[in-house]
């Protein structure tokens, strides 16, 4: 018995740096992305609001730097990528970043980013119903009851906003997709490209999309603009500044998580982002209402319970 107690307290001792790994991972993960939607208005507008770049514009500026970034990586380590293999590299690619950063640009021109993060905060439920429709996955009802406590925490966050417009409510439709986009990228990661490194993975996938990422910013006139002029500057960095980090680290830093923590607890990060964008609220003198406090509860309620 004193063998069996000794090896059992090996294994839970063994599981820890594990966890902490994962839940590091997680944190670092919702303040990156939590901070992008930052980033993404401020490359389309000015501090006062007014618009300098278009959101094709910010969309193939974030894919390409984050393509530029990694692409030494990429061409050192292109060979380590199995040839039956690449094709799902590049389509977790489009499918993960490049055509949600168009589609969620689209969609801030218009709705606000309230409504944005909510319905980014969709994403754990396409990842369960791609699993199922496509992937013969099974969910335990743990799980999927921890998804379903997140999403109502996630809800009451959304109440809690007074200034959340519904005026152009069909752009809403770009962000939906989006996310419908980021259920298929994380199932498609998760069954087929466990085995491939997730930096590699991330490098391969951005240095394909260095091109299409060029070619819209030809088409779009973005190198015709008076990119001299410090507006356009602070625009391009914020892009820029979007891509390396809200993308390049981030998509490498997720591919880890979902590798070690898999798919489900890897797309429960999106209800991680509220927690930074009220911070940021914060910060900027703005206050936190009770119904946000008990939605952020919640949230922690149910990401717990899926991790558990």
């Amino acid at each position: 018995m004193a063998v069996y107690r000794q090896l059992a307290g090996s294994l839970m001792n063994a599981t820890q740096p594990n966890k902490f790994i994962n839940w590091t991972l997680f944190l670092l993960l919702s303040i990156i992305w939590g901070s992008s939607f930052i980033l993404m208005k401020r490359g389309m507008y000015t501090e006062s609001n007014i618009p300098t770049l278009s959101a094709y514009h910010v969309a193939a500026i974030r894919i390409l730097s984050a393509g530029l970034a990694l692409l030494p990586y990429a061409i050192w380590h292109w060979r380590k990528i199995p040839r039956k293999k690449a094709g799902y590299v590049v389509l977790s690619g489009f499918l993960g970043s490049f055509i949600p950063a168009f589609l969620f640009c689209i969609a801030e021109t218009k709705i606000d980013s309230a409504l944005a993060g909510f319905l980014n905060a969709l994403t754990p439920i396409f990842t369960i119903v791609v699993g199922i429709l496509f992937y013969n996955s099974s969910i335990p009802k743990g799980k999927l009851l921890g998804v379903i406590v997140a999403f109502l925490g996630m809800i009451l966050l959304f109440l809690s906003s007074s200034h959340i417009s519904f005026q152009y409510l069909s752009y809403a439709g770009f962000a939906l997709v989006a996310t419908i986009c980021y259920g298929f990228n994380v199932n498609i990661a998760n069954t087929h490209l466990k085995e491939v490194g997730s930096a590699i993975t991330a490098a391969i996938a951005f240095g394909a999309l260095i091109i299409p990422s060029l070619l819209v910013l030809i088409i779009t006139g973005y190198f015709k603009l008076p990119l001299g002029e410090p507006e356009y500057i602070q625009s391009t960095l914020s892009a820029t500044v979007l891509g390396v980090m809200g993308t390049a680290v981030a998509t490498i830093l997720f591919y880890m998580l979902l590798k070690k923590a898999g798919a489900l607890f890897a797309s429960m990060v999106t209800y991680g982002i509220p927690f930074i964008a009220l911070g940021w609220g914060l910060l900027a003198g703005e206050s936190i209402t009770l119904l946000q406090v008990v939605g952020l509860a919640v949230i922690l309620l149910g990401v717990y319970l899926t991790k558990k």
